[in-house]
């Protein structure tokens, strides 16, 4: 049984109809290496996917601005004039998805999302606003088309990101989508010498008459005017040799005798030049040869188009008929051999310690710590931060490899947010105060020791020993004397207990206390009691120790606000201990009498509300008349005298 070619047409037609929610309108642009396909249909972004790779392709990408205009001059073809608008947005799927579990990364250009021929993230973006942060469901991308004006090549349309839909509810104003066919080569549309129409076959199944470039194996069918449709030929094109795509026919097509080279210049790209029987031939002009389709003209140069791009140089080629792209250095050619792409020097770790890579080229960088050795020269060297004048420490530095550490003096310790200054250690505080057998006296990076009067410091600049005593004048009420400045010392005198085996058991001793207006013993000075078995008064004097532990006993001396405690040769010390002792009983005193005296004003006025809130009662309203003595009642003078009788 034979079938027709008619049938076989007919069923390989049916094989090829869009399956249910697509449409049969579609509108083809080819350029470059690729086709793009634009259609109509209610699809969810899986199910246009699968429409396109059963076809041999994918959802369209837009990698580049020329690619985004490619795509627009298709959706341009689909709302050709004289097409049904509408007013409202339309939204075609493109191929950019964010599968399920991908959250939303602003710092990326795609923001996450990836193409779905497997390219992560390229430059180029034209988002009509921020994606929305969503990890739990897979998100896709579409074109926003204006569906009440044409679409324009030159106003591209925006990206906006959403839910991928299913197949039940494909998306809000969703309309069609968008295709791209990649090819290794195209072939130039056939040249019509005569009346006719040429129709295209793409191998994703398009048909079209308007293609500027048409895509490796597709077929062309020839409709001459005056001829008859079996006379109608086809043509495929074929690759005659390593990128070099032509058709498998030569000459004009449809040539017509009458016209000659009046029509369509005879179908040649350049010259066309009429014989005298009513034939032509094609020439080209010069600087060109003819091509081996006899319509076609190609520059003897291959370089004179200029064919490579990005920096990149032409040079001819298997004289003249073909060409080839050369890089600058830091560049090579990409998978078209036509373009160049930055290389990554980094990629080989020329550096020894950080690497930027710049357009063509790049850089090596210290990392912090590190300076260049000198220039030209990738090596690092070690800054010395403690150099003079670029010591960050307040006091010592110690360099080391890529960095530095600070320390301190003894008497100071670490302080600041990054450890390079320093803080006094006050070493009278806490357990430290245990360092002086007396008095301890913080100052700046050290401390000094001192004893109360009547006590020596001892050559060791630590403890306090006792000195002989003197006869004092007996006890008495303080007195001033004259210190020879303008101001006198209040002189008093106290009784202690001899530590030198006084037959009375008691010697006195005169404190001198000065008066000069400050205190001989500042506010900041944090002092320390010697035991009491040492707090026994003696006929020498004692000072502060200057130096703390390193005193010796030629420099008990103290000028400034150094504590001295003095002992007056005349007997006549004054104690100033002692006067602060006093007044602190007397203060003492007063806060007793102070909480005395408020504690009795507390009572009174808590009696007097109570007395005010006592309950009354109805009697104390009314006052009561003062008790008087009955008196005796007038005399009857009716009743009988005593003695007589009635």
């Amino acid at each position: 049984m034979t079938t027709s070619p008619g049938l076989l047409l007919l069923l390989l037609l049916l094989l090829v109809q869009p399956r249910e929610g697509a449409t049969s309108q579609e509108a083809v642009v080819c350029v470059g290496t690729a086709c793009y396909s634009a259609h109509w249909g209610k699809l969810s972004a899986d199910e246009a996917q699968l429409h396109c790779d059963k076809k041999g392709g994918n959802l369209a990408t837009l990698k580049s601005e020329e690619e985004a205009r490619h795509v627009q001059g298709t959706l341009a073809q689909l709302l050709q004039p004289g097409a049904p608008l509408a007013e409202r947005m339309g939204r075609f799927w493109i191929g950019l998805q964010r599968d399920k579990g991908k959250c939303l990364d602003s710092d990326l250009p795609l923001k996450g999302f990836r193409w779905v021929d497997g390219v992560e993230d390229t430059p180029y973006t034209n988002w009509h606003k921020e994606a929305k942060n969503s990890c739990i469901s897979k998100r896709c991308v579409s074109l926003l088309l204006d569906l009440s004006t044409p679409a324009l090549a030159s106003r591209l349309s925006k990206w906006a990101e959403g839910p991928c839909g299913s197949s039940r509810s494909p998306g809000n104003s969703v309309e069609g989508f968008v295709c791209k066919f990649s090819f290794k080569g195209m072939c130039r549309p056939l040249a019509l010498g005569g009346p006719g129409q040429v129709t295209y076959t793409t191998p994703f199944q398009a048909t079209s008459s308007t293609l500027q470039a048409v895509p490796f194996g597709s077929m062309a069918h020839v409709a001459c005017g005056d001829r008859d449709e079996s006379q109608q030929p086809y043509f495929l094109c074929k690759e005659k040799a390593p990128n070099v795509f032509e058709w498998n026919s030569s000459g004009p097509l449809c040539i017509s005798p009458k016209l000659g080279c009046d029509f369509n210049n005879g179908g040649c790209e350049q010259d066309c030049f009429e014989g005298g029987d009513g034939s032509f031939r094609c020439g080209c002009r010069p600087g060109y040869r003819l091509l081996d389709d006899l319509v076609s003209c190609a520059s003897r140069n291959p370089c004179s188009s200029s064919p490579c791009r990005g920096g990149a140089t032409c040079v001819p080629v298997q004289l003249g008929k073909d060409f080839r792209c050369h890089c600058p250095p830091g560049y090579q050619l990409d998978l078209t051999g036509r373009d160049c792409v930055d290389v990554d020097e980094c990629q080989d770790a020329p550096c020894t310690q950080e690497c930027v890579n710049t357009p063509g080229s790049f850089r090596c960088e210290c990392w912090v710590g590190y300076e260049p050795g000198g220039p030209g020269e990738g090596a690092c060297q070690d800054v010395d931060e403690c150099a003079p004048g670029r010591s960050p420490c307040a006091q010592g530095c110690t360099n080391t490899i890529g960095s530095f550490s600070c320390s301190c003096e003894d008497g100071y310790i670490l302080a600041g947010e990054e450890g390079t200054q320093c803080l006094d250690l006050d070493e009278c505080e806490g357990q430290g105060a245990r360092r002086c057998g007396g008095l301890c006296l913080n100052t700046e990076g050290s401390f000094r020791c001192g004893c109360l009067p009547g006590w020596e410091l001892a050559p060791d600049g630590v403890s306090c020993t006792g000195g002989p005593t003197s006869p004092a004048p007996s006890a008495g009420t303080p007195q001033v004397q004259d210190t020879g400045d303008g101001e006198g010392e209040h002189v008093s005198s106290a009784t202690a207990s001899s530590p030198t085996g006084d037959p009375e058991g008691t010697s006195e001793t005169t404190w001198v206390v000065p008066t000069t207006g400050r205190s001989s013993l500042p506010r900041h000075v944090r002092t320390s009691l010697a035991p009491p078995e040492m707090l026994v008064p003696s006929g020498t004097r004692s000072v502060w120790s200057p130096v703390g532990p390193l005193a010796t006993p030629g420099q008990r001396e103290s000028t400034g606000d150094d504590f001295t405690a003095k002992h007056s040769d005349s007997g006549t010390d004054g104690q100033k201990l002692l006067l602060f002792y006093i007044l602190g009983t007397v203060v003492a005193i007063l806060l007793l009498l102070a909480l005395a005296l408020g504690l009795l004003v507390y009572r009174k006025r808590r009696a007097k509300r109570e007395e005010k809130e006592k309950p009354k009662n109805a009697a104390d309203s009314y006052a009561w008349v003062p008790e008087r003595a009955e008196s005796r009642a007038a005399e009857n003078p009716y009743s009988p005298t005593p003695g007589t009788d009635c």
